[in-house]
């Protein structure tokens, strides 16, 4: 896509060596969203582990206390009370063998998966199809469940999952261009309590090492990590 004489002199402006303060840069990310749609934020963060080894894994949920402006379709396994428990808390698909027919034939329309424990077996079956979408209910994260109904909320209600890569680059939404800047930074200061608390054990030296923010379309805009909170 094309960028505008204005997006191109946006992008100008930012000096991609530079260290900006969050809110200078939150506040320059949005102002670079000049797409004709609301741009999602996003934020990366490089932290100092080396998810190859199991003491440094960095993967867990989080509520972004002003949502992430995404409509979350969810999908349920269960069956009896559970499936109308599911339903009635606003699940988008819930079903047993029916809807693991409809996945295994390619159809995946939702983008949080929840099942009740004794689906699992069933659930299982699918993990060369769920896994790397990131969509295998997984207890850790709350989405292995007899409280299908919490679940299903959490996830309709800004519930988002975060987890590192090979890199050691954690990638998250933040929000849309269409924010204002003290909601996401209110969603950024989530995210990363919610990091900084799940430090592993194994990790040594600096563990947040870098922050960038960028849009859908626009200039990816560094931070300076002593502007961010408290680090540890």
């Amino acid at each position: 896509m094309a960028q505008s004489k204005k997006a191109k002199a946006l992008a100008a402006t930012v000096n991609p060596e530079a260290l900006y303060p969050l809110e200078t840069a939150i506040q320059m990310v949005k102002d670079l969203a000049t797409a004709k749609f609301d741009e999602t934020i996003e934020v990366a963060l490089n932290l100092n582990v080396d998810p190859r080894h199991a003491d440094q894994m960095v993967r867990g949920v989080v509520t972004l206390p002003k949502g992430t402006g995404k409509t979350v379709r969810v999908g349920v396994f269960a069956r009896g009370p559970k499936a109308d428990e599911a339903r009635a808390a606003g699940a988008d698909i819930v079903g047993a063998e029916d809807l693991l027919e409809i996945v295994q034939g390619g159809t995946i329309d939702f983008d949080r998966c929840i099942a009740t424990p004794d689906m699992m077996g069933l659930v299982g079956r699918l993990g060369k199809v769920l896994g790397p979408k990131g969509l295998m209910p997984n207890p850790k994260l709350g989405t292995v469940t007899m409280n299908v109904g919490e679940a299903v909320k959490a996830a309709k209600g800004g519930q988002v999952e975060y987890r590192v890569e090979k890199a050691g680059i954690i990638h998250g939404r933040l929000g849309k261009a269409s924010f204002s800047a003290e909601d996401l930074r209110a969603n950024f200061d989530a995210l990363l309590d919610a990091i900084i608390k799940a430090k592993p054990s194994g990790a040594k030296g600096k563990y947040l090492q870098k922050v960038a923010l960028s849009s859908t379309m626009g200039a990816g805009v560094r931070v300076d990590t002593t502007t961010v909170g408290n680090i540890i």
